[in-house]
């Protein structure tokens, strides 16, 4: 049967293609402006990251010491220190892994591979996410509603675990959103093959997709857990503001407890008043005099330390999957 007239592609006319090539010098113009506009973009952008840098560690550095680190706060810039803030922000995030890796990232395993499509399943999705961009401050109350008050016997009230638990959720649906996206990621010939050779769905999955994709995976993990090391707003709703430089201890022996003992009642931890270094860090800032500025400064960097080395051990983990996948 001849091939329809519809089926026909007409080359193009020679009027068509000197049209063409009279708007390259334009095209190229257009593509000269656009990238001096990103790399002006750029520049800024590092230039004011920079500036900030240097402002804090001429403040800041000087003030840094042992006894700066191993101290508590006080009235006296001088002899305040970072030690309760240090240890609450270590708790902090030594939990929030352990509550919202394991079910980030297996409910984005679930809507992604095993969820059948269907409108609740949308309505999920839809759900999860504008939870991303719902302010922090709203978790903070629905962290005070629910693990302060409610689960009040189970977290000890205004305590690590409450603000861990809040924090968790607020960085759940980037987890989430993240893991869905590594999963789309990984291509359908991996999970076909998988099928063919007799796998079932999960151990496809398991063995196969989830190695694939992990590395993925980790990088929202890093984006999550950056945003989680620096939040003030749920912690301040919650009454993380507690100053004070011991709670509760265990033994006779050992009257008061001291937050950086990891073999002292480990309960007694989790349950305990605490304050993160962004409140300290806010509560000086907010306090006419430099010195305290100083001590804020000096905050920060022991902050951005503890913020590159959480960085440095995820991406270790995510090159070595990388490595093993390839």
């Amino acid at each position: 049967m001849a091939p329809s007239q519809s089926s026909k592609v007409s080359a193009p006319t020679l009027g068509q293609g000197a049209e063409f090539a009279g708007n390259l010098p334009q095209r190229y113009a257009a593509d000269r402006v656009f990238g001096l506009a990103a790399w002006m973009a750029t520049a800024i952008a590092i230039a004011v990251l920079g500036w900030l840098l240097f402002e804090v560690l001429s403040q800041g550095l000087g003030r840094l010491s042992w006894q700066f680190l191993t101290s508590f706060p006080s009235r006296h810039p001088e002899k305040a220190g970072i030690i309760g803030a240090l240890a609450g922000t270590f708790w902090v995030m030594v939990i929030v892994p352990l509550v919202a890796f394991p079910i980030g990232v297996g409910a984005g395993l679930y809507l992604e591979e095993f969820a059948q499509d269907n409108g609740f399943t949308r309505l999920i999705e839809i759900n999860i996410s504008n939870l991303a961009g719902v302010p922090s401050i709203i978790y903070g109350l629905l962290g005070l509603a629910a693990f302060v008050r409610l689960m009040e016997p189970l977290t000890g009230g205004r305590s690590v675990l409450a603000g861990a638990l809040t924090l968790a959720l607020l960085v759940l649906p980037i987890i989430i959103v993240a893991t869905r996206e590594a999963l789309r990621a990984v291509p359908e010939g991996i999970r076909l093959a998988g099928l063919a050779l007799g796998g079932s769905r999960w151990q496809v999955v398991w063995d196969h997709v989830l190695p694939a994709a992990l590395s993925g995976i980790l990088t929202g993990v890093i984006l999550a857990l950056s945003r989680a090391i620096g939040e003030t707003a749920p912690l301040i709703t919650i009454g993380a503001l507690t100053f004070v430089p011991f709670t509760p201890g265990c033994t006779e022996d050992f009257p008061y407890f001291n937050p950086l003992d990891l073999g002292r009642c480990p309960a007694d931890v989790v349950q305990s008043p605490f304050t993160v270094l962004p409140i300290q860090i806010f509560n000086w800032i907010s306090r006419p005099q430099q010195a305290f500025h100083d001590n804020a400064a000096a905050a920060i960097i022991v902050l951005l330390v503890m913020l590159v080395l959480m960085n440095s051990v995820a991406i270790a983990l995510r090159s070595r999957f990388q490595q093993r996948r390839s």
